[in-house]
């Protein structure tokens, strides 16, 4: 399972990649591979306020829907009309050309509620043993 050192994450599975006052949102290699082959994207418009810890896209695969939370609170910057184009990339390319959204960071303190990679890897570990 690939869990890259320099970015942050979520319980839930997202990670971000913090660039000044942007973050860039995706899901990891443990949520796109227990999802199986996905299928379809939707994600918010330009413009849109998410919220940490809230829901602000959805994935679809052969398996299931699931939500997407919000890692940290901004104003979405950006949106990857690749992964809506081809949602598939997000099972081949989780961290490189599969990112969801670029956000406007509101909030520098969320981040400190984030994991990083070392505490991530032994949440996901432990998630194994039971």
């Amino acid at each position: 399972m690939n869990i890259p050192e320099e970015l942050l994450y979520t319980r839930s599975h997202e990670w971000v990649r913090i660039e000044g006052d942007i973050a860039i949102i995706g899901i990891t290699d443990y949520a796109q591979n227990s999802l199986g082959d996905i299928t379809f994207v939707e994600l918010p418009e330009k413009g849109a306020e998410i919220k940490q810890a809230n829901m602000f896209a959805t994935v679809e695969s052969v398996k299931a829907a699931s939500d997407v939370y919000a890692p940290l609170s901004g104003t979405i910057n950006k949106i990857n009309q690749d992964i809506i184009d081809s949602p598939e990339l997000v099972n081949r390319s989780p961290y490189e050309k599969s990112w969801f959204a670029a956000i406007n960071i509101k909030d520098e303190d969320e981040k400190n509620r984030l994991l990083k990679a070392s505490d991530y890897k032994s949440y996901v570990e432990g998630l194994g043993r039971k």
